[in-house]
């Protein structure tokens, strides 16, 4: 898991030493939340605070802060505008130092929203975008600061790129 070491790197080198990041971590459910998870142990040395879609993965991540935001996609402009409403209020509450998302919408909206607070941030494109990026990892490229994909041939110069993949 080369993915694991490049945002470990990261981590360790945007705070002040002896400083505890504060890690906000996005994702939509079902497989996007099982590679967040998967990448987890690189938050070991993190104040960590999940974001997600589904009330019911709280008990998955018990001792960390845990919000839900509406689940949405681009068949719902009025459910995005939630979405990313819910997003800027987690945000601002949290202040995070770090964003790290595996996709979908809500982790879009949070890299883009952290920007603004000058938060760094992390998107892994989903394993399962095998033949092109997803639409949220194609749109995010000058909003993350490090920008993975899972698959090499989907890797450029430029960015996303590969170190290897979660599974």
């Amino acid at each position: 898991m080369r993915e694991f070491a490049a945002s470990s790197a990261l981590l360790r080198n945007i705070a002040p030493r002896g400083k505890r990041h504060k890690l906000l971590a996005v994702s939509s459910g079902g497989g996007h939340w099982i590679q967040l998870l998967r990448v987890s142990a690189a938050f070991d040395t993190c104040e960590v605070t999940f974001v997600t879609t589904h009330e019911s993965y709280r008990s998955q991540v018990k001792d960390c802060r845990f919000w839900t935001v509406n689940d949405s996609n681009l068949s719902s402009k009025l459910g995005l505008a939630k979405t990313a409403a819910q997003l800027t209020r987690i945000i601002w509450a949290e202040m995070p130092d770090v964003v790290i998302s595996t996709g979908a919408a809500p982790g879009y909206f949070a890299l883009r929203l952290a920007r603004l607070i000058g938060a760094r941030t992390i998107w892994l494109d989903s394993i399962a975008n095998v033949e092109k990026l997803s639409i949220s990892g194609s749109k995010i490229s000058r909003y993350a600061d490090l920008w993975l994909t899972q698959w090499p041939h989907l890797a450029r110069p430029k960015g996303p790129h590969y170190v290897g993949s979660v599974l």
